[in-house]
């Protein structure tokens, strides 16, 4: 059976690392059969994604699917995913599959596949709705580059559209708390959803809102499905971000 890495930025919160091998582990007890799977990062952490997928390769296996857990197509999906990818299978000689980022994004292929990709991460982020809320802020971290950041806000209003509240993007690295401060001077009850694999440095921020201002948990094993799903999609045709 196809092995499961799960590749993720990487972070110097302390407990990242631990929120990364939660949601892999859920992720591979979400697949039929359950494949075997490692969690592995770009930076920050170990084990990188060579050492991961040398790590499989000692245990037999000989294929795995990497599913990127990042949510737009930003310089790291872009340029650093195929990289360390390509630098790992030749190092490791594991067979490497690259799959779909989290969000889908504007370079996936298939435009049916974007468009469904975006809808089940929209569906993870209104699960997180409350009746009484009257605006929702999906607080990312924020790229430079636009198309990013742009699909970040069409998962805002894709999540409106499911709630029926109003919701707007805001990025940590863009003024995103600042944001956040202004908007709750206009609204009765806002829900702030960290779109966030794990815990983060960039978080901090948020330990200090408006009584009127909940903030959610980072989304963890509630992406479990999302990635299973790409796991599925990425064995019948490959790299699609």
């Amino acid at each position: 059976m196809t092995a499961l890495i799960t590749l993720s930025h990487g972070s110097r919160h302390p407990g990242a690392a631990d929120g990364i091998d939660r949601l892999t582990q859920a992720a591979a007890a979400a697949i039929p059969g359950r494949p075997a799977y490692r969690a592995a990062h770009l930076e920050f952490n170990t084990p990188d994604l060579t050492a991961a997928a040398g790590d499989l390769a000692r245990c037999g296996e000989d294929t795995a699917v990497v599913i990127p857990l990042l949510f737009t197509q930003g310089y790291h999906q872009r340029v650093d995913v195929p990289r360390v990818i390509a630098a790992a299978e030749e190092a490791a000689g594991l067979r490497l599959v690259q799959g779909e980022c989290l969000g889908g994004g504007g370079a996936v292929r298939d435009a049916d596949r974007r468009e469904a990709a975006e809808a089940e991460l929209a569906a993870v982020l209104a699960a997180r709705a409350h009746p009484r809320d009257t605006h929702h802020v999906i607080y990312a971290v924020g790229s430079s580059q636009a198309a990013a950041n742009d699909s970040v806000r069409r998962l805002a209003a894709r999540v409106s559209r499911l709630t029926g509240t109003p919701a707007t993007a805001a990025f940590a690295t863009r003024g995103g708390s600042s944001d956040i401060h202004a908007l709750a001077r206009s609204t009765a009850r806002m829900r702030v959803i960290p779109l966030f694999v794990t815990a983060g440095l960039l978080l901090k921020p948020l330990s200090s809102t408006p009584s009127n201002v909940t903030v959610d948990p980072v989304l963890g094993t509630d992406l479990a499905g999302i990635v299973a799903a790409r796991y599925h999609i990425a064995q019948e045709v490959g790299v699609l971000c």
